[in-house]
Order: structure tokens, then C-alpha cells, then sequence
């Protein structure tokens, strides 16, 4: 339970819900004439009375060195093991068994951000030879074999998926961490994972600027040392083959430029080395500045599975288009439907190094213009950017897409609409999935060419997925009941995460402690799936989610949900983007602050405040309504969009907005600060001090990253 105003103890899981359902939008014609599920057959093939079986369609999309006897271990639940007694490599299903047919069709087309750089073609067969070298290199000069683990920290380069499939290749176990993470935050996940090489970059370009990203090396291994874990080598890829980038001198007998050492392995070819489907493949951490990492265990058999059959479902990939995700590798969409799904399915991906809106708003669609993108992949914090900066420019390039997703968080009706009109031109299917790093690949989304889309929804389970909502005492809250929980999972599935990288005991707490029936059980049935997201299901069986339960703002004893809040604040049209966060109040316990960028080209007033605030009201009602709506020039971000709503909220309660460097924007922070603080205090506000409870609510509201 969570007490939240005077005297009043509400449900965790009973968050308000005032959303209006919204119209279906149909498939096109032209679309459901091509796609992979054009079939209603493939419901009911993966209906719950075919479970587990029904995954072994997406298993027969991977070449298998030895066939697996039991689709679903549960013998040592919740450690679930998909597809056991069978065998295979990763790297060989992403790239060897295309050579004989597809040998020069390109894997990635990589697109340097200076725009006078030259697009650079990797065929499948110059994949093949590049990741057999480096795989020479690690095996031979790095003296790594199968289980080690291997530490990146690399941008939006072709080297990062060849560094992942040579890792694959020989068994190899490697963690990508975000190259717009910090040396420390890269040194903290080293020294979890137990990784004795990293292999990085001297520099690239970023939003316009060269970054000196070898500098971060020095402070990742300090970091680590500190925890106890020393790193050998570092490996350092050179972004111009003929100059350095970095400032920060190579160190003698650790640091080595990878174009020095690859002459040695040229020509060099490594046997594939067959794996357990579930050996491992990658660790990947969830971000956050506090506590110890959080890696997800991704394994082998069961993950790339999954990942190929939900992105020839689901992204609708077919061996004849050109595909982009503009997400980063450094996050799962990246490993997942960049490198390991579409180059299972023999694709043609496109990589780019840079900022979406560099040098302008219409940089995406001229890539996808020029390069016959008809597969648009992005992040809402992408869209709304793009909708904010260039809301005209996708209408003057000739750009055509049979399909776009969105994936990291719930999509605004209001932004869906304009990402359907505006960017799709009436054309395109719109997949919204949800999902998250610990499950692999998708959990919600609608079936493109068979399932209706509706904006504000991203729809049903996905094929083999089923969910349920469950409030704090275990009850199902039913579909169309318009009341809101915890949504979970009830099943295992192929793309879920194994453990927590050395802290099983933090799997089970976390995922499945809260509502498992009996720990004794091997029956899957009793070991439902905590997602961590609230949602509201509707009569249709589409899942509206509301943001995370941290997400949740208490106001008086109504548990908004932040999601519905910022949503509710873009019908004022002069609105781009929107962030709630919580202020403590003596009375109400919280009450909402409201953080609004504008438009290009518009100037904030005292009236667009207010309309602000009317637009909450009139779609929530007068418990919604903000304290106060601030107009800020720009919102604290990372460099992958997420609007850091931890910083905002620190501002409004006069707290630490704590750790800033994986900001893309840090500077706007003392900029927000002085206005908001500054026309406080004017106001006669006098700050109040912080219980450490609360102040831990704050520090971590809207998540650590």
C-alpha cells in the first residue's frame, strides 16, 4: 500500500484512468496484399492451447546445428529454458547462411552525419570476412574463448555489429553500454560483468560536434579498478583510419588501434563454435546511476528466435526492402530489431551515426529518400522532436513508407497523427509496440496487416504473448472495466531474459516475487511476469499503458498517471512536448507541475499557460490540473530523446536533480533552474525540506538513466 494525502491509503495499482477510447485506423489494401501475416490462421496458431509449441515457428527461421528435444524447460522456474538439447551460433544465422544466395547484398548501409561523407555499403560477404578477422583478433591477441565476457562502448558505427557477431561467433559473451553513457557508468557495468577487455572508439560525430570518446576509456577503467575488476586490453577503433581523434594519450602495453592489429588476421577464417540455445549471448544493462547494474541475460536459442520471428511479423521485414531503425545499438530495440532480427531475415538495415534533427529537422527524410527506406523504425521522444522542429518537413521529400513503428514508451494519441499523416502520408501502418530490455523483443503490439491500429494503444498481446492486468491483491482487473494495475505476462516466451547477471535472487524478487502463487510450482501458470507498467486494458483486448508504476503521481489520494497527463497537454496545438512531475504539498500530499516546450517560432505567455492547464482539466478534470505550467525553452534529454523528468522534478522541490552527465542538453538545466526557482521564491514560496523518503522520490521519479 502507499499512503498519498491526508489519511488516505490508495492501491499501488489503482492508477485513475480518463483517457476516451480513440478510432481504429485500417491497414491499407496494398499493405495486407504483401505481408507476412495476411493470414487469420496465425492467431490461432499461437492461441494459449498451442503453448509452447506454437514457438517452434519462430525457431524453424534459424538454421539449428543439433535440433532441441524440449521447447520449454520449467524444471528450475523461474529460469526458464527455450528450446533445450538443441545447438546453434548466432553469428552463423545472421551472416554465413546468407553467403550462398545474397553474398553481395548489402547487410548495412551506414550514413556518416556530415552530410558530405560518403554512404558506406557492407555487403553480407565483407560482413563475413570483417567479423571473422575481428573474431581472429579476440580469439588470438585477446586469448578470449566462449563464456568470457567482453565489454563495449561504441557509437553508431559499423564496427559495433561487427565487434557483437565475432563476440557471437566464437561464444563470447559481450555488453554494449551506451556510448552516450559516461567512463563511469561504463566502468560500473565492466566490473559486474567480469570483462577484462573493452573495446571503444577514439571519436565520433554527434549533433554536429567530434567527440573525444577515448577520454571516457580512462575514466571507465578507473572505475572499474575501483570495484575490483582490472581490464587488460582496450581495443580502440579509429573513426578516420589515417588521424586520432582523441586527446587522451594510447596507453603502452593496453591501449591498441584495432587498424594495427587487423593486418595480422587478414583473410583469417574462424569456425563457428556451436552453442546451447541457452548459452548466454549478451548482457544488456538497464540504465541508472544508483544501486548495482542491472544486466539482463540474453541467451542464445531462445532470444534470436524471437527477435526473427517478431520482426517478420511484426516489422513486416521482407528480404526485398530496406529497412531503418533509427534507435541506437547501445539500447535492446538496437541488438534486437538492428543486428539480430533483421539480419536473421538476410536484410538490408541502414546505420546512422548522428543526431536525428542534424544539421535540420529533415535529415531523416532525406536518408529515407535517397535510400528507399519503405521501413521506418523510431522512438516517440524522436517524433515528438521531430514534430516539434520540422512539423512541415517530412512533406518535401519523396519518401514513401509501407510501415513505421514506435518502441521505448507510450505515443500520444495526438503525436500518432501526426506521425501518420504528416511522416506516413496516409500510408503506412503504424506498429506502437511496448516492450523493455528484460523481454527481448515485443509484448504488445497489433498484428499490421490483421489487427486495426489505435492511437494511444499499442493493441493486443503479440502472437504467443498473454497478458493480464492484476491489482496489489492478485485480482484480475477485467478488460473494459476502464480501471487500471499492474500489467504482467502470465507465460514464459522465447525472448525473455534468463537471469540478472549474478544476482538470480534479484530476478525472482523483482519479475516474479509479487505475485507468484507457489514457489514450489514447475507449472509456468503460477509464475506470472511483473512488467513494471501500469496499463488499462480495453474490451477489445488492447493494452493502453500509462508509463511506469514509478510514474504515478498521487495526488490527494488519485493516482494519475503521468503518461495521460502529458498526452492531455498536447491538444493545445502549440504544445511539442510535455512533462508532469510530482512537487510535495502539505495538503494534497503531491500536486502536479507542468513542463511544456512550444513549437518553433511561438513565445510563451501567461495565456499559453493557462491553456495549458484548461487542455488538463477539461481531458482529466479539475484533479489534474497543474500547480503551475512552465514554458521552458527545452527539456532536459539524453542523447536518445528521454526527456530526464528526475532533473525537473528536483528543480520544482528545490532538491538535487542529481547525476547530469548523460545529458545531451546538461547546459538548460541551470537555465530551467533559475526561471523556475527565481519567480518561486518572487511568489513567496518558501522551499521546504526534503524528508529523505522523499527525497528519494524525487531523485528517482521518471526513472535513474
Amino acid at each position: 500500500m502507499s499512503t498519498a494525502g491526508p489519511g488516505r491509503d490508495v492501491p499501488e495499482a489503482q492508477i485513475a484512468v480518463h483517457w476516451r477510447e480513440e478510432e481504429y485506423y485500417q491497414p491499407p489494401a496494398s499493405f495486407i496484399g504483401q505481408a507476412n501475416a495476411a493470414d487469420p490462421a496465425i492467431l490461432k496458431r499461437f492461441g494459449e492451447e498451442r503453448f509452447p509449441e506454437c514457438f517452434r515457428e519462430y525457431a524453424d527461421l534459424l538454421s539449428w546445428d543439433t535440433y532441441w528435444h524440449t521447447t520449454l524447460d520449467t524444471s528450475h522456474p523461474p529460469f526458464w529454458k527455450w528450446f533445450a538439447g538443441g545447438r546453434l551460433n548466432a553469428c552463423y544465422n545472421c551472416v554465413d547462411r546468407h553467403l550462398a544466395a545474397n553474398r553481395n547484398k548489402a547487410a548495412f548501409l551506414w550514413v556518416p552525419e556530415p552530410e558530405e561523407e560518403e554512404t558506406r555499403a557492407l555487403t553480407y560477404q565483407e560482413l563475413y570476412a570483417q567479423v571473422n578477422e575481428f573474431a581472429a583478433l579476440l580469439r588470438d591477441f585477446c586469448a578470449l574463448k566462449a563464456g568470457d565476457r567482453v565489454t563495449f562502448h561504441l557509437p553508431m558505427v559499423p564496427e559495433l555489429p561487427v565487434c557483437m557477431l565475432a563476440c557471437a561467433r566464437l561464444g563470447v559473451i559481450h555488453s554494449e553500454v551506451f556510448g552516450g553513457f559516461s567512463g563511469t557508468a561504463c566502468g560500473d557495468r565492466i566490473a559486474d560483468s567480469g570483462s577484462r577487455i573493452l573495446i571503444t572508439m577514439d571519436g565520433y560525430h554527434r549533433g554536429g560536434k567530434l567527440s573525444d570518446h577515448k577520454a571516457k576509456a580512462d575514466e571507465a577503467l578507473q572505475a572499474a579498478e575501483k570495484l575490483g575488476q582490472p581490464v587488460d586490453k582496450v581495443l580502440v577503433w579509429r573513426r578516420y583510419p589515417d588521424r586520432y581523434l582523441s586527446h587522451t594519450p594510447m596507453a603502452e602495453g593496453r591501449d591498441f588501434f584495432v587498424d594495427e592489429l587487423l593486418p595480422r588476421y587478414r583473410g583469417h577464417r574462424i569456425a563457428p563454435v556451436s552453442m546451447p540455445a541457452e548459452a548466454p549471448l549478451f548482457l544488456m544493462y538497464s540504465s541508472g546511476t544508483t544501486g548495482r547494474p542491472k544486466g539482463a541475460q540474453h541467451s542464445t536459442g531462445g532470444y534470436l528466435s524471437y527477435v526473427a520471428g517478431t520482426a517478420k511479423y511484426y516489422l513486416d521485414i521482407h528480404p526485398e526492402d530496406t529497412y531503418w531503425c533509427a534507435a541506437d545499438i547501445g539500447w535492446i530495440t538496437g541488438h534486437s530489431y538492428i543486428v539480430y532480427g533483421p539480419l536473421t531475415l538476410g536484410t538490408t538495415s541502414v546505420l546512422y551515426e548522428g543526431a536525428p534533427t542534424h544539421p535540420d529537422a529533415g535529415r531523416c527524410w532525406r536518408i529515407a529518400e535517397r535510400l528507399g527506406v519503405n521501413i521506418f523504425h523510431t522512438a516517440p521522444t524522436t517524433i515528438r522532436m521531430l514534430r516539434k522542429l520540422g512539423p512541415d518537413e517530412p512533406l518535401k521529400y519523396d519518401h514513401h513508407f509501407k510501415h513505421m513503428t514506435t518502441v521505448g514508451e507510450p505515443i500520444e494519441p495526438e503525436v500518432w497523427r501526426w506521425y501518420h499523416k504528416e511522416v506516413g502520408k496516409g500510408e503506412a501502418v503504424i506498429d506502437d509496440t511496448w516492450w523493455m530490455t528484460e523481454t527481448g523483443g515485443f509484448l504488445g503490439a497489433t498484428l499490421p496487416a490483421l489487427q486495426p491500429m489505435k492511437p494511444g494503444s499499442c493493441g493486443p498481446g503479440v502472437l504467443g504473448i498473454y497478458p493480464v492486468i492484476y491489482d496489489d491483491e492478485g485480482n484480475v482487473v477485467e478488460p473494459g472495466s476502464s480501471r487500471a494495475g499492474n500489467v504482467c505476462i502470465r507465460n514464459p516466451w522465447p525472448g525473455i531474459m534468463q537471469t540478472i547477471w549474478g544476482q538470480p535472487e534479484r530476478y525472482v524478487e523483482l519479475y516474479y516475487a509479487r505475485y507468484c502463487r507457489d514457489t514450489h510450482s514447475t507449472n509456468w501458470r503460477d509464475w506470472p511476469f511483473l512488467c513494471g507498467d501500469g496499463a488499462v486494458q480495453g474490451e477489445d483486448g488492447y493494452l493502453r499503458i500509462l508509463g511506469r508504476i514509478d510514474d504515478v503521481i498521487n495526488v490527494a489520494g488519485h493516482r494519475l498517471g503521468t503518461k495521460e497527463i502529458e498526452s492531455a497537454c498536447l491538444t493545445a496545438e502549440e504544445v511539442a512536448e510535455a512533462a508532469a512531475v510530482p512537487v510535495i504539498d502539505e495538503l494534497r500530499g503531491r500536486v502536479v507541475e507542468m513542463y511544456v516546450a512550444l513549437k518553433p517560432g511561438l513565445e510563451p505567455s501567461s495565456e499559453l499557460e493557462d491553456k495549458v492547464a484548461r487542455a488538463i482539466e477539461h481531458e482529466i478534470g479539475k484533479i489534474a490540473r497543474p500547480k503551475k505550467v512552465w514554458i521552458v525553452p527545452d527539456m532536459p534529454k539524453t542523447r536518445s530523446g528521454k526527456i530526464m523528468r528526475r532533473v525537473i522534478a528536483g528543480i520544482s522541490n528545490f532538491a538535487d536533480v542529481g547525476d547530469i552527465s548523460t545529458l545531451a542538453n546538461p547546459e538548460v538545466v541551470d537555465s530551467i533552474r533559475h526561471q523556475v526557482q527565481s519567480r518561486k521564491l518572487e511568489s513567496g514560496e518558501v522551499p521546504r525540506e526534503l524528508t529523505e523518503a522523499e527525497r528519494e522520490e524525487i531523485k528517482t521519479f521518471g526513472g535513474t538513466a
